[in-house]
């Protein structure tokens, strides 16, 4: 892989939501607020089936911040697998950040990105805390955080070569939970046969996730509830099973 200046690698930053007027424009605030060239990064919003003001907010948001490439594509099926692919096409970027829409990205994420990329890593997950001052909540996440540490564990938000996830095809559409963690166990099967680096875990940035699933049940019983989910998903139980929460 030929080395370049990292303003010249165009970054894209795929959405998708489903009813998130609550958060989606934390979410765009962050990518505005990276510390990235502006004109070397795009936002996609996927507008997934909602039915609230998720699309106004994110057109009032462009207009408020036209250095921005910022675009919102509908995808009227229902699915968070199915929104992610539609997003990943509209993609013109190099490397694709997924982000969920009720999350944060640290200001030098894009830019850690970039450099694992130059570094020969075209794929990577990305750590994932939670955006409260909770110490149950936050907690949680840095428990989850034992799973890429300790077993090389991918999934979650991560960040991929676009060309690479096209030859992929991209997520398991009929999946309702796990699809990154599926799409990620690919990726590391291309790599190994081609005798590349394996899919990286970045923990110098982060992205802040809101603890809302958490909060389901009264004293945090959903603690349990989403850990055995997880669990579960992630031996392969339970991935096209319904699941609420965030798209």
């Amino acid at each position: 892989m030929t080395k370049r200046h990292d303003a010249d690698v165009r970054v894209s930053v795929v959405i998708p939501a489903h009813n998130e007027a609550g958060y989606i424009e934390a979410a765009l605030a962050s990518v505005i607020a990276q510390d990235y060239p502006s004109h070397c990064l795009e936002c996609i919003v996927v507008d997934n089936a909602s039915t609230d003001g998720t699309a106004r907010i994110v057109k009032e948001f462009a207009a408020r911040h036209e250095g921005l490439d910022l675009r919102i594509v509908t995808e009227p099926l229902l699915g968070i697998a199915r929104a992610k692919n539609r997003g990943a096409r509209q993609a013109t970027g190099a490397i694709i950040i997924f982000l969920d829409a009720d999350s944060r990205m640290s200001e030098r994420l894009a830019r850690d990105v970039v450099a694992q990329y130059h570094a020969g890593a075209p794929a990577g997950s990305i750590r994932i805390v939670a955006d409260s001052d909770s110490w149950l909540e936050r907690g949680f996440f840095d428990l989850m955080e034992l799973g890429p540490r300790l077993f090389g564990i991918r999934s979650q938000m991560f960040y991929c070569d676009r060309a690479l996830f096209l030859a992929l095809g991209g997520f398991d559409e009929t999946l309702n939970l796990a699809e990154d963690l599926e799409f990620l166990r690919r990726v590391k099967k291309r790599l190994r046969r081609k005798g590349s680096e394996t899919v990286r875990h970045i923990r110098t940035s982060v992205i802040a996730t809101s603890p809302r699933r958490l909060r389901e049940r009264p004293l945090h019983l959903s603690l349990i509830t989403v850990f055995t989910r997880w669990a579960l998903a992630h031996a392969g139980i339970g991935r096209k099973w319904s699941y609420s929460g965030k798209s």
